[in-house]
């Protein structure tokens, strides 16, 4: 029972179909066929329809990719370029709380903060001549990751993993790398930036001290070793050394054409800002908060820089280098 009924139902449907049962069997299959065609229309307008919705989606992807990757990189705005040869930029800027957990000094400890680069300090001339200052200095050690200190002052000099003092360490060949107009021109320089950064801040520049550490940094693509190769990460001057008040940055190298990466890119709230190294270019700031900042990872070339720091504490000043 159950079943074997149904099954003999169905061998007997076809004995009581009537002729106008058979011609509907016959206009079904000619909508069937007429169905399948309008299927097939339709199943390719469908397919048409998936690869337009594919392209738009793998557009809109890529549109999304690259907004992501923009708002990863976070530069929306490039301060100076390096195609352009600026006279004077300053942008005025409020001051962050860190100078008042530091002594002031009145008439130098910043009240007016900002940041601002100038072409017209350095020639490219000049520029080019405290590279091979770099360069002669660093063929001597150099980091095993991707970024090299030379700090004519201290001594310090990147050799491997660690750092070396270079005046004690080759002693007396000393005499045969540098010169004492080497060393006339990178006070010259020091203190013509000095200037236009007392001036840019309305402070007297006898008020200024340089300050530690004030370094050479040559950057490559070579793969970090060492904590001290990892340059990128987002820092501020005034935390990560207290006695910065001031800091500058004279560029040695040209972005694009002497390496690519490598940008000074300022982290402000919502929209940074990115300035494009040149040589000769100064780029100058407090050192506090507001100007929160990283350097971009350098892709390809070299990267060549001096940082100049100074003080308001004299204290915490140091002397210009001196030939041994």
């Amino acid at each position: 029972p159950g079943l074997p009924g149904v099954g003999q139902g169905l061998k007997s449907a076809p004995h009581r179909l009537g002729s106008a049962s058979l011609s509907c069997v016959g206009l079904s299959l000619c909508s069937l066929r007429s169905a399948k065609k309008s299927r097939g229309q339709q199943e390719s307008r469908w397919r048409w329809l998936k690869a337009a919705v594919l392209l738009s989606s793998a557009a809109a992807g890529g549109l999304l990719s690259w907004s992501y990757l923009r708002a990863e990189d976070g530069v929306t705005e490039v301060l100076a370029r390096h195609s352009e040869n600026l006279q004077d930029k300053f942008v005025e800027i409020p001051c962050s709380e860190d100078y008042d957990s530091h002594k002031r000094f009145e008439g130098c400890t910043p009240r007016k903060c900002g940041r601002g680069v100038t072409d017209a300090v350095i020639t490219r001339e000049e520029a080019e001549r405290i590279r091979r200052i770099a360069e002669r200095g660093l063929s001597l050690g150099g980091s095993d990751g991707g970024a090299s200190i030379l700090d004519l002052h201290s001594g310090a000099l990147s050799l491997g993993k660690h750092f070396v003092n270079l005046y004690r360490y080759f002693g007396d060949k000393i005499q045969d790398i540098f010169t004492e107009e080497d060393f006339a021109l990178y006070r010259d320089v020091r203190q013509r930036i000095q200037q236009r950064i007392a001036q840019a801040f309305g402070i007297s520049s006898a008020s200024m001290y340089l300050t530690k550490p004030t370094f050479f940094s040559r950057i490559n693509n070579t793969e970090a070793k060492t904590t001290h190769d990892e340059y990128w990460h987002p820092h501020v001057d005034k935390v990560t050394y207290g006695s910065f008040d001031y800091t500058s940055l004279l560029y040695l190298s040209d972005y694009t054409e002497d390496f690519g990466g490598g940008r000074f890119v300022f982290m402000d709230a919502g929209s940074n800002k990115t300035i494009e190294p040149r040589a000769g270019r100064v780029s100058f700031f407090t050192s506090g908060s507001e100007n929160l900042h990283r350097v971009e990872k350098v892709h390809w070339g070299t990267r060549y820089a001096i940082t100049i720091s100074f003080t308001c504490n004299p204290d915490h000043g140091i002397g210009d280098p001196v030939l041994m």
